[in-house]
């Protein structure tokens, strides 16, 4: 086969295909395609295999049925004269049956969507505080849903979905804000330590209540127990024939002596009490005995005189 041979075969399936393709065409899924005859709309093809006359009909456009997303970023200003960005993110697509309005109704679908949005939020925006657009943008996002979908669906095309995805402050207002907020936690910080310290602070002091309590009450059973053992060892002097007051006197002479003792085992104490001759046990022994004799002849003298004074008053 020549060279000849070769070319004129190839451009016969040139020319094949040519003529094929110029009155069979292939949709895709999710697409729709626009058909006019003769410069006059004809029909909308959607997806699959489509047969046209060539020369009479022509593909004059395609519009996607996908859900599309346009970003826009919106400078305005607050009701507190602060500037803030507000970035809105819209979720739209062509209505199926509504394809021939999109198509011829609207020229740049998203050039109308975006003069829109910056109508919808440059009047919202100036009605509110700054705090007002972080708390309330929900109520921004649905503004702006409802005037496109009023809007839109003229020229065909159905609003999903309207998101307020962004707000972006003044560089100063933010650092500001962060101020505000680290002062305020700060604030909340003091007033949980200052509650914990008032709970250490009350539990200390109950605690300090409660030992205080207890040693009250053990100096309390140690002396009961010290003064029962005093009452048994002068009854036991008392049955050898001492008196009380002699009794008494030799007990505590025998504390003495032992406080001595306890004294004398500590080889670090400092203490030094006087006086401590020999002599000076014996001294004290006689003073207490006498001391406890005259205290007990007052005692009697002055119990004979009260009797006496009753005595005379119950006669009168």
């Amino acid at each position: 086969m020549s060279i000849f041979s070769l070319f004129f075969y190839g451009l016969l399936i040139l020319l094949i295909l040519s003529f094929f393709s110029s009155f069979i065409f292939i949709v895709h899924q999710e697409t729709a395609v626009l058909i006019e005859r003769l410069g006059k709309f004809h029909s909308i093809r959607h997806a699959g295999l489509h047969f046209k006359i060539p020369v009479v009909d022509t593909i004059v456009g395609k519009l996607t049925l996908k859900i599309q997303q346009l970003d826009i970023l919106i400078d305005t200003k607050t009701k507190d004269n602060v500037f803030v960005k507000v970035k809105i993110s819209v979720q739209f697509k062509v209505i199926k049956n509504k394809v021939y309005e999109a198509f011829y109704k609207l020229d740049n679908s998203n050039s109308q969507i975006t003069s829109y949005i910056f109508d919808v939020v440059r009047a919202e925006v100036p009605k509110m505080r700054l705090d007002d657009v972080f708390e309330r943008k929900d109520n921004i996002a649905n503004a702006v849903k409802r005037e496109l979908e009023e809007a839109m669906l003229e020229y065909g095309y159905s609003i999903i979905k309207a998101l307020v995805t962004d707000l972006d402050p003044d560089e100063q207002v933010k650092q500001a804000m962060n101020r505000i907020n680290t002062a305020e936690r700060e604030k909340v910080s003091a007033e949980y330590k200052a509650e914990a310290d008032k709970i250490k602070i009350i539990a200390k002091a109950k605690a300090e209540a409660e030992s205080k309590k207890l040693q009250g009450k053990g100096t309390a059973d140690q002396r009961r127990e010290i003064a029962k053992g005093i009452l048994e060892s002068v009854e036991v002097l008392n049955n050898v024939g001492i008196n009380s007051q002699e009794a008494s006197a030799l007990i505590v002479v025998t504390q003495h002596y032992d406080t001595l003792q306890s004294m004398g085992e500590n080889t670090n104490t400092n203490l030094i009490l006087l006086p401590n001759s020999p002599g000076s046990a014996s001294d004290m022994l006689n003073n207490m005995i006498t001391s406890f004799n005259v205290s007990n002849q007052i005692g009697e003298s002055m119990k004979k005189r009260n009797n006496t004074k009753n005595s005379k008053k119950n006669k009168s």
